[in-house]
């Protein structure tokens, strides 16, 4: 049985940052999905793939893998940069980059 414990990203269909302050321990699939023989769905046996646990800060993820003796791996989010820019900068005498028009 092993872990990921991670901070999930935000999705590309939202502009905050809603869902992302959280810790997330998920499973590693312990064994590859095959398709189902009569619906050709893929399926597997593994039913450790479904569970997601949600945890408000790393240090509490980290200690319920210990807890219940779960092999886990941290896998830190990098932070991007933020670039701070105004609308009036596109209108600015002093641009540095011309309009194409």
């Amino acid at each position: 049985m092993f872990a990921r414990i991670y901070r999930p990203s935000k999705t590309a269909m939202q502009s905050g940052r809603a869902k992302t302050r959280h810790w997330v321990l998920e499973f590693e699939p312990a064994m590859a999905k095959r398709p189902d023989p009569l619906m050709g769905w893929a399926s597997t046996g593994d039913t450790r793939r479904q569970v997601r646990l949600n945890f408000e800060s790393r240090d509490e993820a980290v200690a319920y893998a210990k807890k219940y003796g779960i092999a886990f791996q941290v896998i830190e989010a990098r932070e991007t940069p933020r670039k701070i820019k105004a609308y009036a900068d596109n209108f600015s005498a002093d641009r540095k980059v011309p309009w194409s028009h």
